[in-house]
């Protein structure tokens, strides 16, 4: 129970902040366009494929989309830094998590978190943490339903990825369904918000929303596995490795032997039958790309670009199981340029779209009743 003293002091607390919030009412616009500017400003920094993906989407969503990516940004940048240890982490992504609910200063949050950062974090991610100020007051004059959305996704992906990094190591995830769960937090939950504010913007998709949130998961599970199969040897080079070790035993291979050039034939088994379990999740990505209506191009741009995307870097990974740095099997400007085109050209045409999907995944694994992502 709050003592008589720590009850003034924060009623004093609220007050001051009511007081502020009457103050700022004059100058909102002029901090609201200088914040927008950066958040414009940085995405371009922080990922060139979603700084040129998220301005597809319509105004109504441009704007929250760009925060919300910004948000799981920071959440990453977390995870990501080799110098930060299992406790910081962990401590930095429940700060952050208190910093959006409005519980903690982001002034004080970057003040701490900016100075630990380690020399692999680039640049642009640094200069986010130092910034976080001015994304959380974009993120706090959103509507209840789009704030509500953001704080759901980055709570759960904090928390959720700060257990996975306490117990990362070289022999990989125990099972699929571990590795499910590790999907779901870093972008199964990204799907789950993304389809919220894609229902808050729209009447028509709203309609649609139970069957949507059914595919969310699966369609942010098609991609960041992908990212984890291209990955791999960046991710251990980091002290970690996110695949099963279940269906790498099942074909006699150890995950723990994985620099190991003798077995990469036996290993290329298991790569082969995660890239069909990844291709059925991106078949899912489909349809829920066509449950958006058709009016909607930017959104469904916006699905479709990192679909294909997505779809393109299978074929490179399956075409070269023996690679050993992400670079051999990334995907080429001139690729991006082909997706880019063809989604503008046929966005609206469903039956040429699964047309295109089903030529340029014809090649790749099919996997049988692969598990089903797990909903935390």
């Amino acid at each position: 129970m709050m003592s008589a003293s720590a009850a003034r002091a924060h009623e004093a607390a609220a007050l001051f902040a009511g007081l502020q919030v009457h103050m700022n009412v004059g100058t909102r616009e002029h901090i609201a366009a200088s914040d927008l500017d950066y958040q414009e400003h940085i995405l371009q920094g922080v990922s060139r494929t979603f700084a040129l993906t998220i301005p597809q989407l319509p105004d109504g969503l441009l704007r929250v989309v760009s925060n919300g990516y910004l948000l799981c940004r920071i959440a990453d940048t977390i995870e990501d830094d080799p110098s930060l240890d299992a406790a910081q982490k962990r401590y930095f992504s429940e700060s952050f998590v208190q910093v959006i609910t409005g519980e903690l200063s982001p002034e004080r949050f970057a003040a701490e978190l900016h100075p630990l950062l380690g020399a692999s974090i680039l640049d642009a991610e640094k200069d986010l943490i130092e910034n976080t100020p001015r994304v959380i007051r974009i993120t706090h004059g959103f509507r209840d339903r789009q704030r509500a959305a953001l704080e759901r996704c980055v709570r759960i992906m904090s928390r959720g990825m700060a257990d996975f990094q306490q117990n990362k190591s070289l022999d990989g995830l125990a099972d699929m369904a571990e590795m499910d769960r590790y999907c779901y937090y870093v972008a199964g939950v990204v799907g789950e918000m993304l389809t919220e504010l894609f229902c808050d913007y729209s009447a028509d998709i709203d309609a649609h929303r139970s069957e949507l949130q059914k595919l969310a998961v699966s369609f942010g599970q098609g991609l960041q596995m992908t990212n984890i199969l291209k990955d791999i040897w960046e991710d251990r080079a980091r002290g970690a490795c996110w695949l099963p070790r279940e269906v790498f035993q099942r074909v006699g291979f150890d995950l723990s032997d994985l620099a190991v050039d003798g077995q990469r034939e036996t290993f290329a088994l298991g790569l082969s039958e995660l890239i069909g379990i990844a291709r059925l999740h991106l078949q899912n990505a489909l349809s829920y790309t066509l449950l958006i209506p058709r009016h909607e191009a930017g959104i469904r741009r916006f699905c479709l670009w990192a679909l294909g995307m997505a779809v393109l870097t299978l074929r490179k990974l399956h075409a070269r199981m023996d690679f050993t740095s992400g670079q051999q099997v990334k995907i080429s400007r001139r690729s991006v340029r082909g997706v880019v085109l063809a989604s503008n050209l046929f966005v609206g045409r469903d039956w040429l779209l699964r047309l295109l999907f089903d030529g340029f995944t014809r090649s790749l694994p099919v996997a049988e009743n692969p598990p089903k992502p797990i909903l935390v």
